[in-house]
């Protein structure tokens, strides 16, 4: 079958990187670590895993910056993956055939929970994986498998930009009839959102930023309207289709992304909050949000983020970029809490406990509907195009892309 398969391979990262100084084409041109491949069709892994074959699959924005090679040598999380990569985890597929202890029937549709967990390297499960937070697993370079947190990184278990995926049955949950395809493929970053804001809770009538409003912005606006409906949810976007968006979703007022004077300006204003000016650079307010909801994660935005927070308030990380140096006194002056909140698992709310996708599937069925985020699709052999539109947001609109296997037209 035909892959997008991405090597670690220096010559072609390199080779990537100064081409690319002329031109974005670079990243997915001949030279590229990126590259459409024939490889084996995936066979189920033992006998409690399945093949699934793929509808759709989303790119996400973790695929993007590995393609754009947005990241650093010395990141931790290098050490907690494998390969070559089949990248692609935001999955919806119908089970194509199944192992003897899979306890899925074929032709069940579902979405992949990507988490390369416990259960799925044939481990007893560690303290985390038993109270369900299947993000923080322990065993992401042990077991059965090769290191990998997640369908995409781990060079056995491929992910979803090839037309067959293997999945363990666990991770196989199933979607209901009432819920479309478009809307299953969007489960895995609201899921996302969704944890992020049920750690990080807004307080009753209180007032919320989310900062960026790709794929994780757009979703954390509809679950805080969803969720929290007495809460004004601010937010700051970068491009206008962005900004229409998260108007639509319910954001109460949405600013433009630079310059930051201006967004500490205008939130000041929104929560009757005094700015103290220092002897230069971005003022901080004495008052502010209650907490922000950080789906970019660059330097800028946080130290954006540490000085509208009111005190006592709380920063809630989703996004991941490059860290570099940045002025966070008010983070101890006003006794924030900044966390990092990484993907989902098993969520409580009003009591009950299920997986996030699940929750996401009852939101759904009451009414949610965040499809207007579903901008372009392509399929797999136009893996050029969908990856320009997704490095020039601000020219093509886009905010989650698609490649569809559904159809050859």
């Amino acid at each position: 079958m035909q892959a997008l398969v991405f090597e670690n391979a220096l010559p072609r990262i390199l080779a990537t990187k100064l081409l690319a100084a002329l031109t974005p084409r670079a990243f997915t041109g001949p030279l590229a670590p990126l590259r459409l491949r024939e490889i084996a069709e995936p066979q189920p892994l033992a006998d409690d895993w399945v093949v699934l074959r793929t509808r759709l699959t989303g790119i996400c924005g973790s695929d993007a910056k590995q393609v754009f090679l947005n990241g650093a040598f010395d990141n931790p999380m290098t050490g907690m993956i494998s390969f070559p990569q089949v990248l692609g985890h935001e999955v919806v597929a119908t089970v194509e055939r199944a192992g003897p202890r899979a306890e899925i029937a074929p032709g069940t549709r579902v979405v992949l929970n990507p988490w390369l967990s416990c259960a799925t390297r044939g481990l007893p499960l560690c303290a985390w994986c038993e109270r369900g937070e299947l993000a923080q697993c322990t065993s992401f370079r042990q077991g059965a498998l090769p290191p990998g947190i997640h369908h995409g990184n781990s060079r056995a278990a491929t992910g979803g930009f090839a037309p067959l995926v293997p999945a363990h049955a666990s991770q196989c949950i199933a979607v209901p009839d009432s819920v479309s395809d478009e809307q299953a493929v969007l489960a895995d970053p609201f899921s996302v959102s969704l944890h992020s804001i049920l750690h990080s809770p807004p307080p009753v009538g209180g007032t919320a930023l989310v900062y960026g409003c790709g794929t994780l912005g757009l979703c954390a606006i509809a679950a805080l309207r969803a969720l929290h409906p007495s809460v004004r949810v601010l937010a700051v976007a970068r491009f206008a289709h962005q900004r229409a968006l998260a108007e639509k979703l319910g954001a109460v007022r949405v600013l433009a992304h630079d310059p930051a004077h201006e967004i500490v300006a205008a939130i000041a204003a929104e929560t009757a909050a005094e700015e103290v000016a220092p002897w230069r650079g971005l003022p901080m307010l004495l008052g502010g949000v209650d907490v922000v909801y950080d789906t970019v994660g660059l330097p800028a935005t946080l130290e954006v983020g540490v000085r509208v927070t009111r005190s006592r308030g709380r920063i809630s990380v989703t996004g991941v970029e490059t860290p570099r140096r940045f002025e966070w006194t008010p983070l101890y002056f006003k006794e924030l809490a900044l966390v990092g909140s990484n993907a989902f698992g098993f969520e409580t709310i009003g009591g009950r406990r299920q997986h996030a996708m699940r929750w996401y599937f009852e939101l759904v069925q009451r009414g949610l509907d965040v499809t207007p985020l579903l901008t372009h699709r392509f399929r797999l052999a136009q893996y050029r195009e969908a990856f320009a539109a997704a490095h020039a947001q601000g020219e093509s609109g886009a905010v989650k892309i698609l490649f569809d296997f559904r159809s050859k037209a």
